[in-house]
């Protein structure tokens, strides 16, 4: 039985990709190589590394799940490394490097690459979201039909995803990434600009964010 539900994964895989040939709508996803000692330290502070890790597995897998089946083109992009053999199945997700100096350089390197390559919708995420299912990354997909940008604030005062209809460089500079001010300074960037705002969510980087989240309970029973 396993062998032919692998099979049928694999021809549906197959289907949404013969699908995509003419889409025009790219999803990047940022992600860090799951190496222990290396993801969510702020996190690991508290719970540990090995915890830590576990946790941000676990945010993988459900990342990988909730885009998997989008009908929109999928680049994952490592921040060390290209691993073949992991949550991300090569027939869905085009594997690619992160390249630049900061978050900020990366990010601008992956928007200009797809909009070169002809995407006319592109969309970023990371991948340590528990609240973001694929609905809402649908939602901001058609938000961009009649909007310039669209993006999705984090209660930490930076943004969980941004999209946009052609490549803005300001969006990338002269950010402080990873404080509190990165929203209001990209907003600031976007004045004049037709932006959708989807709901505001919170990303997974410390203890009291994990706390409350009956999925994660099993990896706290020990802390």
């Amino acid at each position: 039985m396993g062998l032919i539900q692998q099979n049928t994964e694999k021809k549906d895989a197959l289907a949404i990709h013969f699908h995509l040939v003419n889409s025009r709508e790219l999803l990047l996803i940022f992600t860090r190589n799951p190496v222990l000692g290396k993801c969510k330290t702020r996190l690991a502070a508290k719970v540990g590394d090995q915890v830590a890790l576990d946790i941000y597995k676990y945010l993988l897998r459900h990342t990988a799940d909730i885009t998997k089946d989008l009908h929109v083109h999928k680049h994952v992009y490592y921040s060390e490394g290209i691993w073949e053999d992991d949550s991300w199945d090569n027939l869905i997700f085009n594997k690619r490097l992160q390249v630049g100096t900061d978050l900020g350089e990366r990010m601008a390197n992956a928007f200009r690459e797809g909009f070169e390559n002809g995407f006319e919708k592109i969309i970023i995420i990371g991948s340590d979201m528990y609240d973001l299912e694929g609905t809402d990354i649908q939602k901001a997909f058609n938000a961009l039909n009649e909007n310039d940008f669209v993006i999705g604030p984090a209660l930490d005062g930076g943004y969980y995803l941004l999209g946009m209809k052609s490549y803005t460089d300001a969006v990338f500079k002269n950010k402080a990434w990873g404080k509190n001010k990165v929203l209001e300074d990209t907003m600031n960037d976007l004045t004049g600009k037709k932006v959708f705002h989807l709901e505001t969510k919170n990303d997974i980087d410390l203890y009291e964010d994990v706390l409350p989240i009956k999925a994660f309970q099993t990896y706290l029973k020990n802390i």
